[in-house]
């Protein structure tokens, strides 16, 4: 599905990787792992288009991907004046110029049901949970149906309950809909529990490895 080759960034003569080569194919759950600034971003955002390699590429299989981006919980205010279901609709890219038709209404809908906020889409947001809010970014992000969802630190500041929720809803989705995820995170209960695979980054080094190489003092380092 994706194909990193010979893939270098480098930053004022400092090299954050180089010559990283792996591949991720569809319904792959991958994992990313690493110590802050060691490039995990900045590798999303050249898979994104967002930030162009110093050397090497990145190959689709196919002529454009559609991603879907799940940030960090960010809390929102009590007085924030949309409902969920509006502020998923927000990212809904609409088929027709100022209405919805019923293709898009259905992808909303789908969208909502599949986070289990359908019961709650007239909640205004403010006033929802940690968890809530979280599924409000995640619905957000895969309702124009991505081939691939990146789930960037998206659990970090959720408690173990919500993290949970979560990550359930996320794994139902790659089992049942193939949808690949990408997730950074520095939770190793979480990634040892729903990821397949890693990718470490370490010594200005890529390296795609197995979950079951994975250790708890890696975290700890």
């Amino acid at each position: 599905m994706i194909e990193f080759k010979n893939l270098s960034k480098i930053f004022s003569d400092k090299a954050l990787f180089k010559n990283a080569n792996f591949t991720i194919n569809e319904g792959d759950f991958i994992g990313v792992v690493g110590k802050n600034g060691s490039g995990k971003t900045t590798l999303i955002k050249i898979l994104m288009g967002l930030e162009k390699p110093s050397s090497g590429s990145v190959k689709f299989s196919k002529n454009k991907l559609k991603f879907g981006y799940v940030p960090q919980f960010r809390n929102i205010d009590g007085d924030y004046p949309l409902s969920i279901k509006s502020f998923v609709e927000l990212n809904l890219k609409k088929s027709g110029f100022l209405f919805k038709n019923d293709k898009d209404k259905k992808r909303l809908e789908d969208a909502l049901k599949k986070t289990g906020l359908l019961k709650l889409k007239d909640l205004p947001l403010g006033l929802a949970s940690g968890g809530e809010k979280q599924k409000a970014y995640l619905a957000q992000a895969i309702v124009n149906d991505p081939d691939v969802l990146i789930l960037d630190e998206s659990t970090a500041s959720l408690d173990g309950v919500a993290k949970e929720k979560l990550m359930e809803v996320v794994e139902s989705l790659n089992k049942e809909k193939k949808l690949t995820v990408i997730f950074i995170t520095h939770d190793y209960f979480l990634i040892k529990k729903y990821v397949d695979k890693y990718l470490w980054f370490e010594n200005k080094q890529i390296k795609m490895k197995d979950i079951s190489d994975l250790k708890e003092k890696v975290f700890e380092e």
